[in-house]
């Protein structure tokens, strides 16, 4: 069962304290594709400009991302400049020049229009439900977001909210988004505009999922090493639908092995800039890596004798 994306495949211009990436390749829908083709396929829809160069159409096709897609546009390729401090939870957008991107106007091949599967990446919520209204029903949609889109179109939004199953937003977008401080209230008023299962990031803390009766914490994978957080949270979510893609098993237990599955490839993405690391990846350093997440917060339940530690005085 393969996954329909839709989103930005760009340019990104990155430094942080441990280096620096100049046009390298980035965007939501290329960290999303790279990410979730290690599980099942993926097509991807998106535009470019005449300077995006064949070797990233390459790298893609290497990946098995179907690109009919993609289209190809008078113009120059979307490209984003920032930069981070030592706190690498947040960036600093220097520039974006929006260049072809600002005019995209998503357009679902036929082939596409029945995916099981398919992931709104940040963009405008406008644009996101001219896709909801171009696909016939999948099994599971997801959306990502951002503050920009939050703060000037939030009714836009919320009705987007309302059409998909999950929402993936970070925490700082989920107050913004609530003017809640508390992120157990805040999550409790998204799932009330109609979502089924919310998923709060939270950076170098791990991520939060929420559904009507349940919630699940999960850690982000302790690192020595941290260079560009670039796409991370894009990563995730490719890790995330792609695991459910593969399984087709979206009961909790699914869910939460997805989020692990998410959190291990956003702690590949982040050992380097750009996505050099997954281009090196291989599937046995994911199952690796999982076995080492589920050992990080495996715990022995309370015993049941009597004289432990807990027993009264």
């Amino acid at each position: 069962m393969g996954i329909l994306v839709v989103g930005s495949v760009a340019f990104d211009s990155v430094e942080t304290p441990f280096g620096k990436g100049d046009h390298v390749l980035g965007g939501s829908a290329t960290y999303f594709s790279t990410s979730a083709s290690f599980f099942t396929d993926v097509s991807l829809v998106a535009v470019v400009g005449e300077d995006f160069p064949e070797e990233h159409v390459a790298f893609l096709r290497s990946r098995n991302v179907d690109l009919r897609g993609l289209s190809r546009e008078q113009g120059k390729t979307f490209h984003w400049k920032g930069t981070y401090g030592y706190d690498l939870n947040e960036a600093q957008t220097l520039e974006t020049h929006l260049n072809v991107f600002e005019s995209f106007r998503p357009r679902i091949p036929d082939a596409y229009r029945d995916a099981e599967y398919l992931f709104l990446a940040n963009i405008d919520p406008e644009l996101q439900m001219e896709v909801l209204n171009q696909v016939e029903r999948p099994r599971v949609v997801a959306c990502d977001t951002m503050n920009f889109w939050i703060s000037s179109k939030p009714e836009a939004l919320r009705r987007v909210v309302a059409k998909v199953d999950i929402f993936i937003i970070n925490e700082g977008e989920a107050r913004q988004f609530t003017g809640q401080a508390n992120l157990v209230k805040a999550a409790r008023q998204i799932l009330d505009m109609g979502v089924k299962t919310l998923i709060i990031k939270r950076g170098e803390y791990g991520v939060l999922m929420f559904s009507d009766n349940s919630v699940f914490a999960a850690p982000a994978y302790p690192l020595e090493g941290v260079f560009d957080p670039t796409g991370a949270g894009d990563t995730f979510a490719g890790g995330f639908m792609g695991y459910l893609a593969n399984t087709g098993d979206t009961s909790e237990a699914g869910l939460r092995q997805a989020i692990i599955f998410g959190s291990v490839m956003a702690s590949f993405n982040v050992e380097d800039f750009s996505l050099n690391r997954l281009k090196g990846l291989g599937y046995r350093e994911i199952e690796e890596r999982y076995r080492s997440f589920k050992s990080l917060t495996h715990f022995e339940g309370i015993a049941d004798g009597r004289g432990g530690a807990l027993a009264p005085a």
